[in-house]
């Protein structure tokens, strides 16, 4: 069967086709290895900090019912990379990758058993973490960005090492799929 557009080759040797994606051709261990290495607000950080890392700890600060998709939130993001929000959000590149990236979000919705629609919860967590990430991964903001009007954490965010990040993610989406399944 001919499929859309080409294919690259994934971390654990795979073929994978990005905008032909199939839930049964994404791999965990190829999201985890991709995340663990690509650094958050396209590199604008003090230090490097992982869409891996910050993916993990999305999933930490979630309801318990959306911890896994809070896990894979950025799942997409293994394969397409990502685009800073100004390009995502307000040009025709971005409203076509996004197209793009709900296609692939879908397929891992139906790989790992999860709604097909972002949980309000998730986007709510995503939203602190970039609160927290913003306090005190990147320098002083030159004006404020969007309120998410928790209380941040006392202590500072320290990153992990990718292959840390890479080992708490697998470890956080083992223990989740255990209790997923029950």
């Amino acid at each position: 069967m001919e499929r859309k557009g080409d294919w690259m080759q994934t971390f654990t040797g795979l073929q994978f086709w990005p905008l032909d994606p199939r839930p049964e051709e994404i791999c965990i261990e190829d999201i985890a290895h991709s995340l663990s290495l690509q650094c958050r607000y396209a590199g604008h950080v003090k230090k490097f900090y992982s869409v891996g890392e910050h993916s993990w700890r999305v999933s930490q600060v979630c309801d318990p019912e959306n911890e896994l998709w809070g896990l894979l939130h950025d799942a997409g993001e293994a394969y397409l990379v990502d685009l800073p929000r100004p390009i995502k959000h307000f040009s025709a590149l971005g409203d076509e990758y996004r197209l793009i990236e709900k296609r692939l979000m879908i397929a891992v919705c139906l790989r790992f058993g999860l709604p097909e629609i972002e949980p309000p919860d998730v986007k709510k967590s995503d939203d602190f973490l970039l609160q927290w990430e913003q306090r005190d991964l990147m320098a002083p903001a030159p004006k404020p960005w969007r309120e998410h009007g928790a209380l941040l954490p006392e202590g500072i965010l320290s990153p992990m090492s990718p292959r840390v990040a890479e080992i708490a993610f697998l470890q956080r989406f083992e223990e989740l799929k255990e209790r997923w399944r029950r």
